[in-house]
Parts: C-alpha cells; sequence; structure tokens
C-alpha cells in the first residue's frame, strides 16, 4: 500500500502473460498477486493489467464479476499499468473495437487496437523515454496498439519516429503499448512500484 516498502501489487490475471508481470515485480520485491476475484482486487495497492487479447479480458472480467469493482478502483485512485491488450482496457476510446467490446476507461486517450498489423509484423526498437533516463528502452510490440489522441490531462512518455504514441501516463495510470516483462528492462515496474508507495 501506500507508503510501504513491500508493496501489494495485483496483476490481472485472466488472461494474456501475467505470469511474466508477477515475476518481474516478486523480483523487484514487490508481494505480487494473480487477481481474479474482487474480494482479490480489494486487498492490492496497485494492478497491472497485462498483455493479452483485450476482447477475450473484457468478457472474461465481466463473466468473472470484476469489470465493476475494476471501473470503481480506477475511479477511486488505484494506481494500474496498462500493457498492450492492458493499455487498450483503460483507454476511454477504442476505435476498432470488435462488436460488444467494452473497456474499463480512465485514461482519455483513443487507441486503435493491432495498430501494426498481425502477430507476423512484430518488432523491436530502442524508444527514448526521458522520464525512465539513459540508456533508451528497448521496445517489443507484438500485435500492439496505437494511441491515436491524448486528453489535455495525458502525458505522452513515448513516441516512435514518426511520432506515434506508444507509452502514456495520466493521474493514477500508466500505459504502454509495448511488452516491458519480456526484455529484463524493470525500469517501468520501478517507476509503477514507486507510484504505488506513492513516491511519485
Amino acid at each position: 500500500m501506500a507508503g510501504s516498502q513491500t508493496p501489494i501489487v495485483g496483476v490481472l490475471a485472466l488472461q494474456g502473460d501475467f505470469r511474466e508481470h508477477i515475476a518481474v515485480l516478486q523480483s523487484l520485491g514487490a508481494d505480487a498477486r494473480a487477481i481474479r476475484r474482487p474480494e482479490e482486487l480489494a486487498l492490492v495497492g496497485g494492478l497491472v493489467i497485462p498483455g493479452g487479447e483485450s476482447s477475450v479480458m473484457d468478457k472474461l472480467s465481466r463473466m468473472f464479476g470484476l469489470a465493476d469493482p475494476l471501473k470503481d478502483a480506477i475511479r477511486a485512485g488505484l494506481p494500474v499499468y496498462g500493457t498492450c491488450a492492458g493499455l487498450i482496457m483503460l483507454a476511454d476510446r477504442v476505435l476498432d473495437a470488435i462488436a460488444g467490446q467494452q473497456s474499463l476507461g480512465g485514461f482519455d486517450i483513443s487507441v486503435r487496437r493491432n495498430a501494426f498489423g498481425s502477430q507476423r509484423d512484430s518488432f523491436e526498437t530502442d524508444l527514448s523515454i526521458p522520464v525512465l533516463g539513459d540508456p533508451p528502452v528497448n521496445a517489443v510490440f507484438i500485435r500492439a496498439p496505437v494511441v491515436e489522441r491524448v486528453g489535455e490531462s495525458v502525458v505522452a512518455l513515448a513516441t516512435l519516429e514518426d511520432g506515434r504514441v506508444v507509452a502514456v501516463e495520466q493521474g493514477n495510470l500508466l500505459g504502454t503499448s509495448f511488452h516491458p516483462e519480456m526484455t529484463g528492462d524493470t525500469r517501468f515496474h520501478e517507476y509503477f512500484l514507486d507510484r504505488v508507495r506513492g513516491v511519485r
């Protein structure tokens, strides 16, 4: 919780690469827990929503009774970090959502799913991210979304060379189009844990 030296951080574990996030958070000293039920969500001081398939996460979150508690927690100021599909889940507007797909919202952004094409169009690139310092972050994009519009209160943390926004923050929310849990660079998770501790 805020101010704790051992922050309790949940990772939404309905679908996707939640195990990788749990491993990174545990390596950084956090008490990282898989979250599948509302009562588990109530115990954490921060939450990571991992990559995966956003439409499946949406359906499962509603099926497990988590969607409304997640929305309430976001509105109440719970620090939440969404990567790839997790970023889509946090967006207020999903420009190419499938029929019936809903997001949790909270981020005043418009995102486009699979903006870079299919799985075989995955790529890596180095990104300059001033809040994380040097060296550049090696970012892995897998069927990644892109942020096409940011609201006035949203800060763009990273852009591609063509200007497309791929990392954002707003209040208690942090989001990346890419997968920092896959590269061994833990700076985004450290940055998020500082928020959970109330340092940032």
